[in-house]
């Protein structure tokens, strides 16, 4: 091992590379690696055309994280889970100046483990029915991206996805403390996700793996139980400068209750102000039933974590992030992925693993837009790609999914007073529409696997049974025909039983939430 600066460690990209990289949203993100090789390229013009993978979201949506590549020239072609959090990189995407694949989160953390074992990919479930399948789009983000990337396979007459293993060059990765050997742990590092599968991907692909790190120590004295990544395969450690190497792009403050060095009281968590993503945070949390493991998803449905801790019923059920933690309570924000007080945090591909063999009880994701046949896009608007993250992993294997979601988007403004709602100024944007642009959950696959599917809106609630989309609660207050049927581009089936939403949802004082 080898201890160089970023701006050495750049150097050893070579044009065509194919580049892999570690991080979540702003955890685990070598930063300082990734700014000074897009201070070499703008200053140089190399490297270029270079292959990126990547699995979770990685960026600010400004300039940190995988923004600092988003030039053109200096890719060729996008292998990931999630491009929201990078639009520069999206808007080059977009433009089809860049070839991209857009492969389930959970998939990716799966492939890279299955490379670095010599196998040919990965057979799952995972995808079928949505975008990812070759049937539909084939992970393709757009119409210049070439070549296959999942094939559709029959086994003991059950449909599959065979998703193809990756060849990696590059591997850039980060943790805390390296020793002079190259042993890393991650001590104050929020998420440990994919770093070892992509370092021992690489590695055994002949190729080279940069770690960025805090700090520096002398051999022997870390302890063996903490090294999350061994020195066998770590060629080059990159200290960085601390600016450069923040917890997370949350802050500028460490915070130790994210990596379960201390634990904070959670009545210290602010509440919530009764808006409409309380509602609905108030309505979702209804479904929550006592012993639980629970997925958080970003967005609104962050909020029925605010919701269980503030109703005093937070230890009654297990939530977790397939970013790898259990327990405790789920950050928002830039601060996603992470989680105050975590009981545990493992690698990523784990999490994943027990996702997709149905250890989720019950799924918090976000609403975007849904159609009458139950499908939800979460993952492309108007040719600008977002990427579905790990909604796919978790959205097909969860027991129970309840999307969670303002009725419509576009500057919706609600008020309560009364105990009843008011729309005061409507979005500008339907979320239920006849057909989504890309299907990110199949609703025909839910149905034949037999899932319990709500959407929980501020205004209305459904539920996906076989007759369709079913409108089952609407709030009080509200107009039927006015608020709910006219702002939807196809009339739902009406429960013989609508009634009224639970009127404790719409008073600004706890309600006296009981899980059942």
């Amino acid at each position: 091992m080898k201890v160089i600066t970023g701006k050495e460690a750049v150097n050893l990209i070579k044009s065509g590379s194919t580049v892999a990289v570690g991080g979540f949203v702003g955890f685990g993100v070598p930063e300082e690696i990734l700014a000074a090789l897009e201070e070499k390229f703008l200053a140089s013009g190399t490297p270029e055309k270079l292959n990126l993978v990547w699995c979770a979201g990685i960026g600010d949506r400004g300039d940190r994280g995988m923004n600092h590549l988003g030039h053109e020239g200096l890719v060729a072609r996008v292998y990931a889970g999630h491009i929201g959090l990078a639009p520069k990189l999206g808007k080059l995407i977009a433009e089809e100046k860049v070839e991209c694949f857009i492969v389930p989160q959970g998939v990716i953390t799966h492939l890279l483990r299955a490379t670095a074992g010599g196998k040919p990919g990965v057979l799952t479930h995972v995808g079928l029915k949505t975008y990812a399948d070759p049937r539909v789009e084939g992970c393709r983000a757009n119409s210049v991206t070439r070549g296959e990337v999942v094939e559709l396979m029959s086994i003991g007459g059950k449909e599959w996805l065979f998703y193809k293993a990756l060849s990696l060059d590059v591997a850039v990765v980060r943790g805390t403390t390296a020793d002079t050997r190259g042993n890393i742990t991650m001590e104050k590092e929020a998420l440990f996700l994919e770093q070892i599968s992509i370092a021992s991907c690489v590695k055994n692909n002949g190729g080279i793996v940069i770690a960025q790190v805090e700090r520096l120590t002398e051999h022997g004295t870390l302890k063996p139980q903490q090294v999350k990544l061994p020195g066998v395969m770590v060629d080059y450690v990159v200290v960085a400068d601390p600016k450069n190497h923040p917890q997370g792009f949350f802050g500028p403050e460490y915070n130790p209750a994210f990596s379960g060095e201390t634990r904070v009281p959670l009545d210290s968590l602010p509440a919530m102000p009764l808006n409409e993503r309380k509602i609905c945070a108030r309505r979702a949390a209804m479904e929550l039933t006592p012993g639980a493991l629970v997925n958080l998803g970003i967005g609104v449905s962050e909020g029925v974590a605010n919701v269980a801790a503030e109703e005093g019923v937070a230890e009654e059920i297990t939530l977790t992030i397939e970013s790898g933690t259990i327990a405790g309570i789920p950050a928002g924000g830039l601060g996603i992925g992470a989680c105050t007080n975590p009981d545990s945090i493992i690698d990523q591909a784990y999490q994943f693993d027990f996702y997709d063999g149905g250890g989720v009880d019950i799924a918090y994701l976000g609403l975007a837009e849904a159609d009458m046949h139950g499908n939800l896009n979460v993952s492309k608007f108007g040719g600008r790609v977002v990427g579905p993250g790990g909604f796919i992993n978790i959205s097909q294997n969860a027991k129970a999914v309840i999307y969670c979601g303002t009725f419509t988007a576009g500057g919706l403004k609600t008020s309560v007073a009364d105990g009843k709602l008011r729309i005061d100024v409507e979005g500008k944007s339907k979320k239920f529409i006849k057909q989504v642009e890309q299907i990110t959950f199949s609703g025909e696959y839910a149905a034949s696997v037999g899932q319990k599917v709500m959407f929980v809106t501020e205004r209305a609630v459904f539920e996906l049974r076989e007759e369709g989309m079913v409108l089952t609660e609407i709030a009080p207050g509200i107009s039927l025909e006015k608020d709910v049927l006219a702002q939807m581009e196809f009339r739902p089936v009406i429960s013989g039983q609508l009634r009224e939403m639970d009127g404790r949802i719409f008073q600004d004082r706890l309600m006296g939430l009981k899980l059942k």
